[in-house]
């Protein structure tokens, strides 16, 4: 084992949040390293390279607004860029502010403990090879995002099977071409509604396995012009102001009056607008489809219609229409899912109508018979949100671990940090607006707070930095109580942690940006309450 080196601030993950954290950090005169589990930087972006990867959220408005010159000279080349573009994104931000000297990759952390007496956290990491090192800190910070742990599910016989599988969490570096194979896909989540319409276009079959059928928009993704792209920069602050103001940091400004207070004729209208404009921006159509069921309901109606119109065959039809609300689960934005369906290479098996029994050597057996397969596409998602925290094996005051104090479900003060675990902060974790909204303004959100909790510690001549209990108490009940005058815990979603067996259902994300934005900065005006500063 390697001798353990300190540092001021050890961050875990190379992804955005790390990347801004990692910059703010060395601003502020910080000795810090990062940590990265992968080869390279890019977080759920580097891991993420499944066929049809891209954004669902404008990359103009998802991407970083810190500087002025690096908006001014990256040029997003499509609406919704691919995957690779923000991986190159992701590794020019590393090369231009010089952060790679400072990032320690190839280094997955399995155990973190804080020492009492000393007020260090100690860090022990495993190299590809296993081999253990140990890094030490005052303050540890978690970067490794709200969906970095693949959900994989335990299926009697998979590793019996004899092509390959993969997980659309953990696709390979290397090219996969499927053509001329036969295929399955498990799950229709939105990695699957992303990666399904490419697959089809290559393989020889595609058998897709659903559990529960998801509801989706039209990216209606295009090239960016230069011309567009130049207006968006030459006005970057006004859009960027405008966005914080939304409800959950899009661009696309939200329609202010009710489904229920126009015509039936306006509805329909407002909605074939927002279906034709594409993305995210549909769930704007009206103010109130995520407070309001009768609201909701309409706005699931015109998709659902939309799905009947679009697949040719009525029963495949009715097993892709969607019973919850729209909304209350993640909505996926897609690229042709739908009239994938109409292709004759593409089957849809309901898992509900008829389970899988067992992933054999030649393939998948349903009703007593094998569905031959030369390869099995796992796009079953994420334990999201806890899972890559729960996963550090992080050990707080007098040993208490996250793992025991979350056994009912997370619990944070703002989602940035929690009582017994002193000098341990997330960014975007349980909490905070984070998957509910444009995740890179929220991200530089969390770590212009975190910074601002570090300096202030620095300023009182403190290094102890403690959520109080009954600040986290008050805030998990507000969380709470915000959540429930909505639809989202209204549906097994991931927000809510359904997709995981055994997890508890809480539903984890805090709704609505602006507010918890004007809470920051009270909390922040109050010198920072609802934290203790001690040692």
């Amino acid at each position: 084992m390697n001798q353990a080196r300190h540092f001021d601030t050890i961050i875990v993950g190379a992804g955005f949040a790390g990347l801004y954290m990692l910059h703010r950090l060395r601003e502020m005169g910080h000795h810090a390293i990062v940590l990265e589990k992968g080869s390279g930087v890019g977080g759920t972006w580097y891991w993420n390279r499944y066929p049809g990867a891209r954004c669902d959220i404008a990359s103009m408005e998802y991407s970083y607004q810190f500087d002025h010159e690096l908006q001014q000279e990256w040029n997003w080349s499509e609406k919704y860029s691919p995957q690779p573009e923000i991986l190159r994104y992701a590794n020019h931000v590393a090369d231009r502010f010089d952060l790679r000297p400072y990032i320690q990759f190839d280094s997955t952390v399995v155990a973190a403990v804080f020492d009492d007496d000393t007020n260090q956290w100690s860090v022990t990491t495993e190299d590809k090879t296993g081999v253990p090192s140990i890094a030490s800190s005052t303050y540890l910070i978690s970067a490794t995002g709200c969906l970095s742990s693949p959900n994989k599910p335990q299926i009697k016989g998979t590793d019996q099977f004899g092509g390959r599988i993969y997980h659309t969490g953990e696709w390979p570096h290397e090219p996969v071409d499927f053509g001329n194979l036969n295929v399955a896909v498990i799950g229709t989540g939105s990695s699957a509604i992303q990666a399904i319409p490419v697959i089809a276009k290559q393989a020889a079959n595609l058998t897709v396995f659903q559990r529960t059928a998801n509801y989706a928009v039209p990216a209606r993704n295009s090239e960016l012009s230069v011309k567009q792209r130049n207006q968006i920069k030459a006005d970057y602050p006004a859009l960027r102001e405008k966005a914080a103001s939304t409800r959950n940091g899009h661009l696309t400004e939200p329609n202010s009056q009710s489904a229920m207070a126009v015509s039936e004729h306006e509805r329909m209208e407002q909605f074939e607008t927002r279906w034709s404009n594409g993305g995210l921006a549909f769930m704007g159509s009206f103010n109130d489809l995520t407070i309001n069921e009768a609201s909701n309901q309409t706005a699931a109606d015109f998709v659902r219609n939309k799905i009947r119109e679009t697949v040719d065959d009525p029963i495949t039809a009715q097993q892709l229409l969607p019973s919850t609300m729209i909304g209350c689960k993640r909505l996926c934005v897609d690229s042709g899912y739908y009239e994938t369906y109409n292709r004759p290479n593409v089957a849809l098996v309901d898992i509900n109508e008829t389970p899988i029994e067992s992933v054999e050597p030649n393939g998948i057996k349903i009703k007593g018979e094998v569905i031959e397969l030369d390869a099995i596409v796992f796009a079953t998602g994420y334990d999201a949100m806890t899972g890559s925290l729960i996963k550090l094996n992080v050990a707080g005051r007098n040993g208490v671990t996250l793992t025991e104090r979350w056994r009912a479900g997370p619990e944070t003060y703002m989602g940035i940090a929690m009582h017994e675990f002193p000098n341990f902060f997330t960014i975007t974790g349980p909490g905070s607006p984070s998957v509910l909204t444009n995740m890179l303004p929220t991200i530089e959100q969390h770590v212009n707070l975190l910074s601002k909790l570090l300096l202030h510690a620095k300023q009182i001549k403190k290094t102890r930095i403690e959520a109080k209990l009954d600040a986290q108490t008050a805030w998990v009940q507000h969380v709470n109580a915000i959540a429930s005058k909505t639809i989202y815990p209204g549906c097994n979603s991931w927000y809510l942690g359904a997709n995981v067996p055994g997890k508890p259902r809480v539903f984890m994300p805090y709704v609505g940006f602006p507010d918890y934005v004007k809470r920051c900065e009270e909390m922040v005006a109050a010198n920072f309450q609802g934290f203790e500063f001690t040692a």
